[in-house]
């Protein structure tokens, strides 16, 4: 159990009162809707881009890839982290130009302008449920992980509070911190907010990874201790085991990726608030560069964990002055169990280590990055990986409702009115479903703890929601942008059938070892995957092929509008910027990030 010294306590108040601190200080700059949503559109592209990264690098990404660094080892992790960056290019060389150059404030107001009111309400609809419901998942895992690392223990101990209350305490912490500076600064504060919180995140992460790295005996020691391939449980995916384990990563990373970064408004809308469209088209290609740097800081640390000594009870004896002295060392039942850092689970029935049908422990991989950072970070600065981990949950909680204020004020509202509220009006609504989206993500994350929710796979969340939500919708999007034929009843049908068929197969569908419920198959169990990944990659690939057969069946049926209608919202229509510099062009730019990345991958091949 960690024993927060006050130095620790100091740094974790230190952090809250920083994040606040950039609310008040903000808080002269918010005046109209326009700066409590967009920020203006006044900052620079090197805030947004960080917080571009930022904003989908929260707290269950964070973890996640540690615990992917664990499971698959670090060049497959590595892949599969790398399968982000032409989703990041593509983002910015075709489809920030249509969402900018559109003068849609959100990627629900695009689709409106593009399509119809049906089929840009049907998606911020969607979406609206898809935050309130990530974000409380986000909290409850959050809380859920700090009360099992005992980090806030020694402080109600101390004060003779009940340890149940650690829970509700986490919970209120996180949300109520990002409440405070969201409703004083918006999106500007948001966005400042991520970038010291980026920032916070490598001050803690890059030092554990070169400590790891050091103890473990260098990349020669990592490649013979630490395994290289998706475990059996993890699920590969049909068909593509000649691809190999790295083959196979990129394949998920590149997939996933695809319905996630060129389609999520929560990541976007930092884009979007850029001051001009080709700083707007910059970052997303910026944010591909951080992202090359990542498995360094995140994944690397969970791959060294597994790689560690299992801490077992031992027993020393020593002789001092004619006393014989023992010495006692008892390490927790999960961390014995274990392998390295990594515990094994626990089975809440009588609390004994969980066993798969070989007899291997089950292995509680999310607990490999805080593990580390417990295990590396000494009595004075283990405060400072205490808040790196509540930096990246409030990153990632911040994005979310600060997209759906936007998304709730500019689509959502209107609609339901009838018709456009006055800019005194739009301030306030759009501070009240900040409010209501933080108050409807803590009683998510209160359901989850009532209902005792079966969720222990972090990373499983974050690919069902791109498989049930992303992929659908990026059929969508593409047709939108590339084609002049799509209309508006082919987006909606097909919107509508590619989620449908999205949820019905995971509701019919289970991983082996899985029980119906969470992970599917609450609907009916008529086939089963060899594991959630591939259940996820199916889900994917069927609910964004749905989509493009009804829409384009649905297209060649209906009347497609007049091209003058299309100007600056499908790509062949669009303005082309001339850039006379050409090492300023995007496009160089997108050339020398995937160079990057394909070195990065042949070195580690």
């Amino acid at each position: 159990m960690p024993n927060l010294v006050p130095t620790d306590w100091l740094i974790v108040l230190l952090s809250l009162f920083c994040v606040l601190a950039v609310g008040v200080l903000l808080r002269s700059s918010l005046k109209t809707s326009r700066d409590f949503l967009q920020a203006g559109r006044a900052l620079s592209g090197w805030v947004c881009a960080v917080a571009f990264i930022t904003a989908g690098l929260g707290w269950q990404e964070v973890i996640a890839m540690g615990a992917a660094g664990a499971r698959c080892g670090f060049r497959t992790a590595l892949y599969f982290s790398l399968g982000a960056v032409p989703a990041l290019v593509f983002a910015g060389l075709w489809m920030m130009p249509l969402y900018y150059g559109s003068g849609a404030r959100t990627v629900p107001e695009y689709l409106r302008l593009r399509f119809d009111q049906k089929t840009g309400l049907l998606q911020a609809g969607v979406f609206a449920v898809t935050s309130i419901l990530s974000g409380g998942i986000s909290l409850f895992l959050m809380a859920r992980l700090l009360q099992a690392l005992g980090v806030f223990d020694p402080l109600f101990y101390a004060n003779g509070w009940p340890r149940q209350g650690i829970f509700l305490f986490c919970v209120i912490l996180s949300a109520g911190a990002v409440l405070v500076y969201v409703l004083l600064a918006g999106l500007a504060g948001t966005m400042v907010n991520q970038v010291v919180q980026f920032m916070l995140i490598v001050a803690v992460f890059l030092p554990v990874a070169l400590m790891g790295l050091k103890s473990i005996g260098g990349w020669s020691g990592l490649k013979a201790l630490v395994p290289a391939g998706i475990p059996q449980g993890a699920g590969g995916v049909a068909g593509a085991g000649a691809l190999g384990t790295a083959g196979v990563g990129l394949l998920l990373g590149v997939v996933f990726s695809a319905g996630r970064w060129p389609t999520d408004f929560r990541i976007l809308q930092t884009a979007m608030a850029a001051k001009d469209l080709e700083t707007a088209r910059r970052i997303p290609l910026a944010a591909a560069a951080l992202r090359l740097m990542l498995p360094f800081l995140l994944v690397l640390p969970g791959a060294i964990a597994i790689g560690l000594p299992t801490p077992q009870n031992k027993t020393v004896v020593r002789n001092e002055n004619g006393a014989i002295y023992h010495e006692i060392t008892v390490v927790p039942r999960e961390a014995a169990a274990g392998r390295g850092l990594v515990p094994a689970r626990l089975d809440p029935a009588n609390g004994a280590p969980q066993h798969d049908a070989s007899g291997e422990p089950v292995l509680n991989y999310d607990r490999a990055a805080p593990n580390m950072l417990m295990h590396f970070l000494p009595n004075g600065l283990l405060g400072l990986g205490v808040a790196a981990l509540l930096a990246s949950l409030m990153s990632g909680l911040a994005a979310g409702v600060m997209a759906l204020s936007a998304v709730f004020t500019i689509d959502l509202y209107p609609s339901c009115m009838r018709k456009e509220a006055g800019e005194a009006r739009s301030l306030a609504v759009g501070r009240w479903a900040a409010v209501g989206g933080i108050l409807l993500s803590i009683g998510v994350a209160s359901g989850c703890s009532s209902f005792n929710i079966g969720l222990d796979n972090i990373l499983y969340p974050l690919l069902l929601c791109v498989s049930l939500v992303g992929a659908p919708q990026l059929a969508t999007f593409l047709l939108g942008m590339f084609t002049r034929r799509a209309t508006g009843h082919g987006a909606f049908a097909g919107l509508a059938a590619g989620s449908v068929a999205a949820f019905l197969h995971y509701g019919l569908t289970l991983s082996f070892g899985a029980a119906p419920g969470v992970y599917g198959g609450w609907i009916a169990v008529v086939h089963r995957y060899p594991g959630w990944m591939a259940q996820c990659f199916w889900t994917a690939v069927l609910g964004f092929a749905v989509n493009l057969i009804v829409a384009v069946a649905v297209c060649f049926g209906t009347r497609a509008r007049p091209e003058e209608e299309l100007k600056g919202l499908v790509h062949a229509l669009a303005p082309k910027a001339e850039i006379q510099v050409w090492w300023k062009r995007p496009e160089v730019m997108a050339g020398a990030v995937l160079i990057g990345a394909i070195v990065l991958g042949v070195c580690f091949v």
